[in-house]
């Protein structure tokens, strides 16, 4: 079959990702680009951009950070591990992580990598770093440890911090309602790490609804799936050589288009026939407006392919945290979801396409997904760890406007090193070199001193979206966990 793969042309309205979940409709109606390009460099110098603008420029992007010769980046028992407690954490709290911080003291070569540290309320990132000695420009583990598990809500230890700590720092969150999900989690992961074999398969899983008439997840279906999966888009012949499921001796299953149904994703994620190491998808997130009961618990859900079309929705459309039951066989998963709101939701529109630059509210607090906590501390083994979208997912990732091409290099490098059984908060470096990557961009871009580097405003836009697209993807989970792939069961 072949499948006319869309491609994003000057005079195309510029899509925003995400359906909302009572309408059925565009969360956000597609914009025309003239007119989103008037908002990237307004006439008028408002507040919001000039808190944008000075936060921009008072960073040192092009600063270098490297760890130490003898603490390589992979290696967290080497370039240290450290839990970051926000100061008002409760004792219940504090001991309820106290396996997973025994566990990984006991594997820190050295005792002076290992680390329990306190965040105080209204830090920046960088005041957190100074304030425990920790220099600009390198990585020190003796001070503040490479591998960084955060602890808590963004009402807590706000997204910006692990945002920012993730340019030099491979940042991990835990946040759930109880210690007792805290402390779930934490044993999950230690009887992972230390039982004798694994029950996961050395399986790649694959799953990409594509709904007709929808930019999006034809993008993402056609451009970013399939290339992953059978190494060539969607609808050219399959080079399976080339996938990085091959390059790592992984089998790899897959669900795009048609076969991307809600049935086939929940098998995947309750082990039903197999159980994937690792787990992929791409899709639209769900999502519901701040004064909606349902936005907590429901938002960030995954679209699947049973989804009727615009104007019709229901949750036999798509999979929410509520679907996965207590028999679920999680335990050892690494999932990464490419969708809206997939990790969480901030607190305002971090997108705002007016020229006044302000952004409406997205949710009454800032809130973590109900999904990816659901499969974290799932009281049958949970996941190692979920990786994907705060705010929304933009086809930016997949296909820059200012490229003819697609270019997926970080997603095939990050889940690459997943399973190549490496670190997941050191996968996702390829994603934090594109957020600093275009932070130089933009810096240049304002720069007072030079008349070089100055972006015409569609451009400007261009590049505010990419930055704060690559800005958003984190891992929820342990940055440390890694998937063991020597004995891992070889599949039936």
């Amino acid at each position: 079959m072949n499948v006319e793969r869309p491609i994003n042309r000057p005079e195309d309205p510029l899509v925003l990702n995400g359906i909302d979940g009572t309408t059925g409709q565009y969360l956000v109606p597609p914009i025309a680009l003239p007119a989103a390009a008037e908002v990237a460099d307004p006439q008028v110098e408002t507040a919001r951009f000039e808190a944008w603008r000075k936060w921009v420029q008072r960073l040192n992007w092009n600063t270098k950070f490297t760890t130490p010769f003898d603490a390589p980046e992979d290696d967290y028992t080497k370039s240290g591990w450290g839990v970051v407690f926000p100061a008002s954490a409760s004792e219940a709290l504090r001991k309820s992580l106290e396996a997973l911080i025994a566990h990984r003291r006991e594997r820190v070569e050295e005792a002076d990598r290992c680390h329990v540290l306190i965040y105080q309320p209204g830090e920046t990132a960088h005041q957190f770093l100074e304030r425990h000695g920790a220099p600009i420009g390198d990585v020190d583990p003796t001070l503040v440890p490479y591998y960084l598990l955060l602890v808590g809500g963004p009402d807590v230890i706000p997204f910006d911090v692990q945002h920012s700590l993730s340019l030099s720092y491979a940042v991990g969150r835990l946040s759930f309602d109880t210690p007792e999900e805290y402390a779930r989690y934490a044993d999950s992961v230690v009887a992972y790490e230390t039982a004798a074999s694994v029950p996961n398969h050395r399986q790649v899983s694959w799953w990409g609804p594509r709904h007709p008439g929808d930019r999006s997840t034809e993008l993402s279906a056609d451009s970013l799936v399939a290339p992953l999966a059978r190494g060539a888009p969607l609808g050219l012949p399959p080079q399976l050589a080339k996938t990085v499921a091959a390059k790592v001796r992984f089998a790899s299953r897959d669900a795009i288009e048609d076969d991307a149904t809600r049935e086939w994703l929940l098998d995947a994620l309750h082990g039903r026939e197999v159980r994937p190491a690792v787990l992929f998808t791409a899709s639209h997130g769900v999502g519901f407006k701040a004064d909606d009961p349902l936005q907590l618990t429901k938002q960030g859900a995954l679209l699947s392919q049973d989804w009727s079309g615009f104007g019709a929705m229901a949750p036999a459309h798509y999979v929410s945290a509520s679907d996965i039951q207590d028999d679920a066989r999680l335990h050892g998963l690494v999932a990464f979801f490419f969708a809206c709101f997939g990790m969480g939701t901030p607190a305002h529109d971090e997108f705002p396409l007016n020229a006044s630059r302000s952004g409406n509210a997205l949710a009454s607090a800032p809130f973590i997904a109900a999904l990816p906590r659901r499969l974290l501390a799932h009281p049958n083994g949970g996941a190692l760890a979920v990786i994907g979208h705060v705010e929304r997912a933009w086809g930016f990732s997949i296909r820059p406007l200012q490229l003819a091409k697609t270019t997926i290099h970080p997603f095939y490098q990050s889940l690459w090193k997943i399973m190549a059984g490496m670190p997941v908060g050191h996968a996702l470096k390829d994603f934090r070199d594109r957020f600093s990557a275009a932070n130089n961009i933009l810096l240049t871009h304002l720069d007072t001193n030079t008349s070089d580097g100055k972006l015409a405003p569609r451009d400007l836009l261009y590049r505010w979206i990419e930055r704060n697209d690559a800005r958003n993807y984190v891992v929820l989970g342990d940055p440390a966990v890694s998937i063991r792939h020597n004995d891992l069961q070889a599949l039936p």
